[in-house]
């Protein structure tokens, strides 16, 4: 039976199709060198003198060490050097770390990185101590438009920087209704499509059947869950080193007051899903669950954690606000990133269109929805065919191309605020309504400290 499994810190998941005539593109460098050995580069960057002939060096974290197998296997003429490091999981910032060493030194950038966080495009985009970007922009040439477009729509948003983009999207972990079809006909409940439905059936189940839950906020990233997909402000990031924080407003008051509810009664409790805790107190009491796509593998479809039997497990479109358009929210996915110092970008972009879009690898191998459309709907159906979920998976293709871009990636860990702020509120009885002043201050006072203009 195929599981689904969390990827990363931030958990996600990963894809590809192979594109005919990736190998083709051509490296033409124009413009004058330098005297670092750098020419302007026909795709908007300065680039080092190619060498077709030249080894890659790829950075993988050990999930993704079989998408460089994949590719090795499909592209024996390519010279390869696979680099297995912890992919910047759990907040690390390794990456970061890494690339300012070898800005000092002036060598050791590898080729290609894999990246767990999808906000490394906010600095990878940018000079850093007068050194230039690491990542190399893809769209000016060095990937083709049909390629970048075929993404689904709205997945390279965290790549995408003043209308460039930077890195390519792995997978998605966008934010659908996770639910128990039996204990919801057991219980003679229906599957809620709005909030306020949502609000209505948690209040419901407190009184009718209480232990039971509709979802938790003990996880750092239940912001993403419900503020994302709330449509909140909390995290507008318009540009480089600006940002609107604005969590005022009603769009954000509306999920705290839910959540306020919720909470009090006992059906969202603040436990966090990957604690022995959670597991011990509501396995096969989870009537309800909004949160990612990897959250199948991760907690319900595995031995260790929920371990959902086979034939329950259902999922629905993300939920809407009354009167106002789908948007949902995304927790996690990984990212693909050319470095704009490789010596053989040729063999680079061919790699990471690969892995990001190979049937090879994204639909026979990877673990996670592809954030490659064409190897999504591929991949839907393999897991379809498992025979393990009560209903088709075809919520989570309406998912993918709804995550609201009004959140951000910006260099700061929206996760960690929450996790330094609101969890220990929570944990202390405070309302999340009256809480949400304190959160704004600590997501400004922190995006200053990162060099963001706050609006």
């Amino acid at each position: 039976m195929f599981r689904f499994t969390r990827a990363g810190r931030t958990g996600p998941w990963m894809r590809a199709i192979s594109v005919a005539g990736a190998s083709a593109i051509a490296l033409t460098l124009a413009g004058c060198g330098g005297d670092d050995g750098t020419s302007a580069g026909s795709y908007g960057f300065p680039q080092v003198t190619q060498d077709d002939k030249a080894p890659i060096t790829v950075w993988v974290d050990a999930d993704r060490a079989s998408a460089a197998d994949a590719f090795k296997k499909a592209n024996p003429d390519v010279k390869i050097n696979v680099v297995t490091y912890d992919g910047s999981a759990n907040g690390s910032n390794s990456f970061r770390t890494k690339v300012q060493l070898f800005d000092r030194a002036g060598s050791g950038w590898p080729d290609v990185v894999f990246s767990t966080q999808n906000n490394d495009a906010a600095w990878a985009s940018q000079k850093s101590n007068g050194k230039q970007a690491f990542a190399a922009v893809l769209n000016g040439g060095l990937v083709q438009k049909t390629t970048l477009d075929s993404f689904t729509k709205g997945s390279l948003d965290p790549c995408t920087v003043e209308g460039k983009v930077y890195c390519l999207r792995n997978d998605l972990a966008q934010v659908a209704l996770w639910y128990n079809k039996d204990l919801l006909d057991k219980f003679g409940y229906t599957v809620p499509t709005t909030w306020e439905e949502y609000q209505a059936l948690g209040e419901k189940v407190a009184k009718e059947h209480p232990g039971y839950i509709v979802g938790a906020v003990g996880d750092s990233f239940a912001s993403e869950i419900y503020f994302w997909s709330g449509k909140c402000q909390a995290n507008g990031v318009t540009g480089p080193k600006t940002v609107t924080v604005s969590t005022g407003t009603t769009e954000c008051k509306r999920v705290a007051s839910m959540l306020d509810v919720l909470i009090k009664n006992g059906t969202t409790p603040n436990l966090s899903v990957f604690t022995p805790e959670f597991v011990k107190k509501y396995t096969g009491k989870v009537l309800l669950m909004p949160g990612p796509a990897w959250y199948a593998g991760a907690i319900f479809n595995n031995p260790q954690s929920l371990n959902v039997p086979a034939g329950q497990l259902g999922v629905a479109a993300p939920l809407t606000w009354q009167g106002d358009t789908p948007a949902t929210g995304n927790v996690g996915g990984g990212t693909w990133f050319v470095s704009s110092h490789s010596k053989n970008l040729k063999a680079a972009e061919k790699f990471v269109e690969f892995v990001t879009t190979a049937d090879d690898y994204q639909v026979n191998v990877a673990p996670g929805y592809p954030a490659y459309a064409p190897a999504a709907e591929k991949w839907l159906k393999k897991q379809e065919s498992s025979g393990y979920y009560a209903t088709d998976l075809q919520a989570l293709l309406t998912a993918g191309s709804q995550i609201w871009n009004g959140w951000g990636s910006g260099v700061f860990s929206q996760e960690a605020i929450w996790a330094k702020t609101i969890t220990p509120a929570i944990a202390s009885g405070k309302n999340l309504v009256d809480m949400l002043p304190e959160w704004e201050t600590a997501i400004k006072n922190q995006a200053q400290v990162n060099g963001y203009t706050v609006k």
